[in-house]
């Protein structure tokens, strides 16, 4: 590690992105590290119960892959840092030199990359933030042990919505996927498979307004979006996935973000501000997967270099 001298680069992050920038910088010869305040890496995909469109690795759980690509980097030696970053601050002078503030210790390096992913959006309804943790999830291979054989719903209609109703059917008694539209979002394959499920129920046109229960959730309130009626529906789990945020906060006054927070940056991952580059799903883009996660960390990193050689830094 280089606590007391200068970095080429530090990656903020360790999802996919984050990874793909880890070995691409060990193979490029650079002085890096990886800063992630949590020490087990992988971001999303350590919530993802089965992938199967990375290619070479069908079928393998998310955690399997997030397994395999932290061996991966450990092999080649990337430098990890187990830190929370709480601020970015360029120096002065001639020399591009960023000062990274965390809640450990302080570093400095010529360049960055971040990668630090995005969080899951919420509803916004009455009764989410008080029973968060007491029947209301966000990640469904993370919780839906605890609902075994109980009614749950599941609010969304992407990838992420179906994948995780078609892993709760397999150990819940019966899945509401509710959906404020009269079509889903998934990928076409995710979609038949959801459909042939008995003990999957589809609420078409149909949205939570409210999270119902004392200590634990009870049931949800439901408006029918073509009737207007509202209509109460037991269960015992919600598990929600309606999007992302990404978490960019931090970095907002270093680089420019559009109007959701994501950072502006093309496939070279070069942001408006010299030396900084956006990897993964925090970079404004059309598709978010792993593949394309990891295949901007490799792009960071070959921009950061030939910035650092232009610069001769």
């Amino acid at each position: 590690m280089m606590e007391n001298g200068i970095y080429d680069l530090l990656i903020i992050g360790s999802g996919p992105a984050g990874m793909g920038a880890a070995i691409y910088a060990v193979r490029a010869g650079l002085k890096a590290a990886v800063i992630d305040r949590s020490p087990v890496s992988g971001g999303q995909v350590l919530s993802t119960y089965e992938v199967d469109n990375y290619l070479g690795l069908p079928g393998l759980s998310g955690g399997d892959l997030a397994d395999r690509f932290r061996e991966h980097a450990d092999r080649l030696g990337a430098a990890f840092i187990a830190a929370d970053v709480k601020r970015i601050e360029r120096g002065a002078g001639q020399q591009i030199v960023y000062t990274v503030h965390t809640d450990k210790s302080v570093f400095q390096t010529r360049t960055v990359i971040l990668a630090t992913g995005a969080s899951h959006s919420m509803l916004g309804v009455p009764g989410e933030k008080e029973l968060s943790g007491m029947g209301v999830s966000y990640c469904a291979t993370c919780d839906g042990a605890f609902y075994r054989n109980s009614a749950v719903a599941v609010v969304g209609g992407g990838d992420v919505a179906v994948e995780d109703a078609i892993f709760l059917a397999g150990i819940c008694k019966k899945v509401y996927l509710i959906h404020r539209r009269d079509q889903l979002r998934a990928a076409g394959s995710l979609q038949k498979r959801l459909l042939s499920l008995e003990n999957v129920e589809v609420l078409w046109n149909s949205e939570v307004k409210e999270i119902i229960g004392k200590e634990m959730v009870e049931g949800i309130d439901i408006c029918d979006n073509k009737s207007g009626g509202r209509y109460r529906l037991d269960v015992e789990g919600v598990f929600i996935a309606v999007g992302i945020v990404p978490d960019t906060d931090i970095f907002r006054n270093l680089v420019k973000v559009d109007e959701k927070g994501y950072v502006i940056a093309d496939e070279t991952c070069v942001t408006s501000e010299k030396g900084i580059f956006a990897a993964g799903d925090i970079r404004k883009k059309a598709m978010r997967q792993i593949i394309t996660a990891v295949a901007d960390g490799a792009n960071a990193v070959h921009s950061a270099h030939a910035f650092l050689t232009a610069e001769k830094l």
